[in-house]
Formats: structure tokens, sequence, C-alpha cells
């Protein structure tokens, strides 16, 4: 059911759902930009709808919302292991048609992929997901090639309007509240989204495609900063660390920590060995990964178009870009 609301009443809606949920949603951040005296859209908590950020897409994704940055997943001492409370108990999550999609990725790693992740499970099945209408796509996303353009499965919907809001609720609590404030019920479907960025898939990627020398390019333009992963709402790696405490060196906690396949020493094992020295090894292994590997295991491509990793590149890589000659490529290999 779609309702027309307008200001006041969001602000009561995310008063009253803040009662029972922890909402997180995009807030702007001043200063807290890359550059001195600039800006970025990050993911906080709120408790009141001003702070929610609807004409400007997020630095960062979703994702910690449900996938914490540093998650302790358990306490041990000499003899005794004890699990941490997870940090809510019930959520809302604010979040973009790709970020919803990348949510879907995020669920085939940690629910599908054999037994599911309890710490994942225990976020992810507590989360209640609005997403936010885009009037249309910004600068660097292509997600209408990548097929994310349309909203599926979402528990509500928020659109800004020059004279207020439109909000389709699919969720008990938010429904009850939207009755009881006499909201003006319309009709209303999502809207897909287009964008001028268009990108080439390659469908099947032939062998031939890991060897190519066209990763030799990205030896020398990538620096391994991990920037592109840590804004990506669909990448899954981590690390584990083990913190001793100093008043008891036999106590402390095990914490799972995002972690970048583009980094130095990702890959490195006992004995001294480091598989994908190369940046470009490392590039070639996450493209392929995004939109050939995941795919082949679970359907749909692991990238969602949502162009962050475009937008915080220091160098420019665009990998809506490095998509495309991948096309050009397989497309070669096959002609030949």
């Amino acid at each position: 059911m779609a309702y027309k609301i307008d200001t006041a009443q969001l602000d009561r809606i995310v008063e009253d759902l803040s009662k029972q949920y922890r909402i997180f949603a995009p807030c702007l951040r001043e200063g807290w930009g890359t550059f001195s005296d600039t800006d970025v859209v990050c993911y906080s908590e709120i408790e009141t709808a001003g702070k929610i950020v609807f004409d400007k897409k997020s630095t960062f994704s979703f994702k910690e919302s449900v996938l914490p940055i540093s998650e302790t997943l358990f306490y041990f001492t000499d003899d005794d292991m004890k699990e941490p409370k997870p940090i809510y108990e019930k959520a809302v999550v604010f979040l973009r048609n790709c970020d919803l999609h990348g949510l879907e990725r995020l669920d085939d790693i940690y629910r599908c992929d054999g037994k599911p992740d309890f710490y994942y499970e225990r976020l992810r099945g507590n989360a209640k997901f609005i997403v936010i209408g885009c009037d249309g796509g910004f600068d660097s996303c292509f997600c209408e090639s990548m097929g994310t353009n349309t909203p599926a499965g979402y528990d509500a919907y928020i659109k800004s309007e020059s004279d207020g809001y439109i909000l389709d609720s699919r969720f008990d609590e938010l429904t009850g509240i939207l009755t009881a404030q006499e909201a003006v019920e319309i009709g209303f479907l999502p809207m897909n989204i287009s964008n001028t960025i268009k990108v080439k898939l390659p469908g099947s990627v032939p062998e031939s495609i890991a060897s190519s020398p066209m990763w030799e390019e990205y030896d020398t333009r990538c620096v391994a900063c991990g920037r592109c992963n840590f804004v990506c709402p669909t990448c899954s790696c981590f690390t584990m660390q083990d913190i001793f405490y100093d008043d008891n060196k036999n106590a402390g906690e095990r914490r799972r920590v995002w972690a970048s396949c583009q980094v130095d020493g990702y890959t490195d094992i006992a004995g001294g060995i480091a598989f994908r020295k190369n940046k470009g090894e490392r590039m070639r292994f996450k493209t392929l990964h995004k939109i050939s590997d995941h795919k082949t295991r679970y359907g749909k491509n692991m990238c969602v178009g949502c162009g962050r990793c475009d937008d915080v590149c220091p160098e420019y890589i665009s990998f809506a870009h490095c998509i495309g000659k991948v096309c050009d490529a397989c497309e070669e290999v096959r002609d030949a």
C-alpha cells in the first residue's frame, strides 16, 4: 500500500520506528571528506528524518549495517568462551535500489553457501530495508546495464517529491504507523532507473582472458589502496584478528575485520608464498569474480553497478570501463 506523506509525518514515522528499531541511513558528515573542508555521505544511526540524504549517493554503502567493519565473534579466557550480544536486536536500513540487490549478493555468500553464517544471519534476519527511490542515475551509475535498476523484495519504498514523500509500506509496524497518521493512499509503482553510462557484459568468459595482457595496465595504474573494496556493497572479504588484553595475556577476543583482495599481503600464506602478487593479477581476480565467477555459481553478476568504486579510486580507474574491456577481449577471442 502506497501513501503520500509530508515532512512532519516522516519525522513522526522515524521517531515512532526508533522506539522499536535502530535506524541506519545515509547522512551528510561535514568535514569528513578525504580532502580538507570536504564533506562525505556515509551511513550513521539516526533518530530524526532530517538527517537522511535523499538527493546524493552515499560514498559508502549500507553494508556495514549488516556486516560490521570490525565485529567481535567471541571473547575468550583460559578455559571459557562467550559470544557477544548483537549490535542491535532490530534495525531499519535506508538504501538504494542497487544496494538492495547488493544485499542479495551478500545473502548468496553468507546465507546460501553452505550453513548460514551465524553472525551475519542474526543481524540480517532482524533488519527491515527501505529503498530510497532515485530520480535518475547518478553520474557514475550503471545499474541499468547490470539489471539492478528496479527494486524487488523490499520492506518499504520511499521517494522524495517536491511536495513531500511517497511511501510504499510492506511491513506491519510501518503500515500501522501510516494508518494511525491518516496518510493519503495512492496508487504507486517504483519506476525503472535509466543511466547515461551503458556497459556491455561479456556473458561467458573464455579461460584465456585470465592470462590476457590487458591486466598488465593495472600493474602501474593501481596503487593497491583497497578503497574500491571498502565502498562496494558486495565485497565480502575479511580477515581474523585475535586481540589479547594487557592485564591477562590469555584472555581477549577474536574479531572479523573487513579486508581487501587488492591490498598487499591479502593472499600471503605460510612459507612465504603469495598468490596474486601483482596488482594486475588482483584486478583480474576482482573483475572476473564480479562479472563471471559469482554469476556461474549463483546466477547473477556480483557487481550491481552502483559506481562507487569509480567515484573513490585515486587513480581514476573505472570499473565500468574495465568490464567493457573484458567484453571486447572476449569478442576478439570468439572471433579468432
